[in-house]
C-alpha cells in the first residue's frame, strides 16, 4: 500500500467510493493501515459516515476535497474512512467515545486515534477553518506533548471497557406488570397534539418511533386497553400526513427536524421503511382505517420500486440531489401552477399545504396531506402529474450496498404486510429476497455483512445480521 495514494476506489462501499477522488489519502480500516500509522509514528484521523448523510457531504466538499486540508491531513496522519453501515462494530466503539467526550454524537464522526486504535479526541462535523486548526493542534500535541495523548487515550479506553463490562447479563424474567408499567411511562411522554414521543425537551428532532409503536400494539393486543391503540393512531396519522412521509411516491424520510413532522431530513433508509412497514401493517391488521392500509401498501411499493435491486434491497436514498438538500422533493405555489395549470395548481397548494412563505427553504414547501382529498380522481391525476414533474428533476443518489440485517427486516415486513393487506405479491418479494441473500451472503457456511453489485464484502456478519435474517426466515421454515 503506497503511503501517497487514496485506496478507496477498491472498496465495496458506495460511501467509501464517494471519497475515492479526494486528495486526502484515505485508507480502509485494515491492519495494514494501523501498521502504517505505527511505522510513520503518526496518529490516525478516522472519519465515519454513510452515503445518504447530508452533513457528511458538506464536510467532504468543504474539507476533504480541499487541497490545503488534504496536505495537512496527509502529512500528519494516516487517514481512514469507515462506512458506519458496513462496519457498525467500529462505529459503535467510536460513537461511545465521542458521546463520552462531547455529550453528543452524530455523523460525520471525526476521531483522532493512536496507531493501535485508542481514541484521544473525538467530535463530529467541523467547518474547514475549525478543522484546519484542529489538525494543527493535534499534530502539535502528538509531537510535543505525547504524554498527554497517551494519558487521555488510556483514560478513554478504560472508560469504554468499564461501560462494556457494565452491560446487563441477565435479570429476572419479564412479567406482564413490568410491561404495563413501561407502556404507562411511554404514554406519559406522548406528544398528544402532534404525535410522537418527547425524546428531548425541545420536542425536535423527531424520529419515527417504530419500536414503541410495535410495543404499544402488542400491549393493546394482550390487554385490550384502548389507550395504547389510540396513541398508535395519533402518531401514525401525524407521520403519514406530514412531510416526513413522501406524499407522491410513498416511503418515510429518516426523521423530522421539527416537532410536527413537517420538514424531514430527506434521506430515506431501508431499515426505517422496513420497520415502519411492519408498524403500519400491524395497525392495518387491527383496524379498518384506510390510512393504515394506504401507507403500508405505498411503503412496500416504495421499497420494491426504489430500493429493490436483483431481488434484494439497497440501503438508502441520499438527502441531497446536485448537492442541494431536498431539491427533488419541495415545491412552491408557482411551480404547482406551472406543472398543473391554474385551477389544479391552486387546489394542490391548498391540499398539500404549500404556502407562499414556504415550510422549507427559499419559499419552498414540503408536501403534506392534512386531510383526505374531496375528489379522489382529481387527486390521483394531480399526484401523477407532480410525480412526473419531480422525476424530471435531479434525483438523489442511491447507496446500492446490500446489508444483511436490513434485508432481514425487509423480508419480515413484506411477509407480514402480505398477510395484513392480503397482497400475495409482497410475499413473493420477501421470498425472492430471502433466497438471494442466502445465496450471496452465505460464504463457506459463514454469513457476511454486506455486498455491492453482486460482490460480497469481506466483513463478517454481526449479531444484528444473524438476528434480523433469522427472524425474516422464520415464516419459510414452517
Amino acid at each position: 500500500m503506497s503511503p501517497g495514494a487514496n485506496t478507496l476506489s477498491r472498496a465495496t462501499s458506495p460511501y467509501l467510493r464517494q471519497h475515492a477522488d479526494n486528495p486526502v489519502h484515505w485508507r480502509e480500516w485494515t491492519p495494514e493501515a494501523l501498521a502504517e500509522a505505527a511505522d510513520r509514528d503518526v496518529p490516525i484521523l478516522l472519519s465515519i459516515g454513510y452515503a445518504a448523510c447530508h452533513w457528511c457531504h458538506v464536510m467532504a466538499h468543504e474539507s476533504f476535497d480541499d487541497a490545503e486540508v488534504a496536505a495537512a491531513a496527509n502529512s500528519g496522519f494516516v487517514c481512514i474512512k469507515v462506512d458506519r453501515e458496513e462496519r457498525p462494530d467500529l462505529d459503535a466503539v467510536y460513537m461511545n467515545a465521542t458521546v463520552a467526550l462531547t455529550g453528543q454524537g452524530g455523523w460525520p464522526m471525526t476521531c483522532f486515534l493512536t496507531p493501535d486504535g485508542r481514541p484521544f479526541f473525538c467530535g463530529t462535523y467541523y467547518p474547514k477553518p475549525t478543522f484546519l486548526q484542529l489538525l494543527a493542534a493535534v499534530t502539535d500535541t502528538w509531537r510535543n506533548r505525547r504524554g498527554e495523548v497517551e494519558e487521555a487515550s488510556d483514560k478513554i479506553t478504560e472508560e469504554l471497557r468499564s461501560m462494556a463490562s457494565g452491560l446487563p447479563g441477565g435479570g429476572p424474567p419479564l412479567q406482564p406488570a413490568l410491561c404495563d408499567h413501561a407502556v404507562a411511562a411511554v404514554l406519559q411522554d406522548e406528544d398528544v397534539t402532534r404525535g410522537g414521543f418527547a425524546a428531548n425537551p425541545a420536542g425536535a428532532p423527531k424520529f419515527p418511533p417504530s419500536a414503541l409503536l410495535e410495543g404499544l400494539l402488542r400491549n393493546h393486543e394482550r390487554t385490550g386497553d384502548i389507550m395504547p391503540m389510540e396513541s398508535v393512531e395519533r402518531t401514525c396519522t401525524a407521520m403519514a400526513r406530514g412531510g416526513i412521509y413522501d406524499q407522491l411516491a410513498g416511503g418515510f424520510a429518516r426523521y423530522s427536524v421539527d416537532a410536527a413532522w413537517v420538514v424531514p431530513h430527506f434521506e430515506k433508509m431501508l431499515y426505517d421503511n422496513a420497520l415502519l412497514l411492519r408498524a403500519y401493517a400491524h395497525w392495518a391488521r387491527r383496524t379498518a382505517n384506510p390510512l393504515a392500509h394506504k401507507v403500508a401498501a405505498e411503503t412496500a411499493a416504495f421499497m420494491i420500486d426504489e430500493l429493490g435491486a436483483d431481488a434484494m434491497f439497497t440501503s438508502s436514498l441520499d438527502a441531497d440531489a446536485d448537492g442541494v438538500e431536498g431539491l427533488t422533493y419541495v415545491f412552491t405555489p408557482g411551480q404547482l401552477r406551472e406543472f398543473l395549470g391554474e385551477d389544479d395548481g391552486r387546489w394542490a397548494a391548498e391540499l398539500f399545504a404549500v404556502t407562499e412563505g414556504g415550510t422549507f427553504e427559499q419559499g419552498a414547501s414540503v408536501l403534506q396531506l392534512p386531510r383526505d382529498p374531496d375528489d379522489p380522481e382529481r387527486f390521483a391525476r394531480v399526484r401523477a402529474a407532480l410525480l412526473a414533474a419531480r422525476l424530471a428533476r435531479p434525483q438523489p443518489g442511491r447507496d446500492d450496498k446490500v446489508v444483511t440485517a436490513w434485508n432481514g427486516l425487509a423480508i419480515t415486513a413484506l411477509a407480514e404486510a402480505a398477510v395484513a393487506l392480503d397482497r400475495p405479491e409482497l410475499l413473493d418479494a420477501a421470498t425472492q429476497c430471502a433466497r438471494a441473500i442466502w445465496e450471496l451472503h452465505m460464504v463457506d457456511g459463514r454469513l457476511r455483512r454486506a455486498s455491492l453489485g453482486g460482490s460480497v464484502g469481506a466483513s463478517a456478519a454481526i449479531l444484528e445480521d444473524h438476528g434480523a435474517l433469522a427472524t425474516g426466515l422464520l415464516p419459510f421454515t414452517r
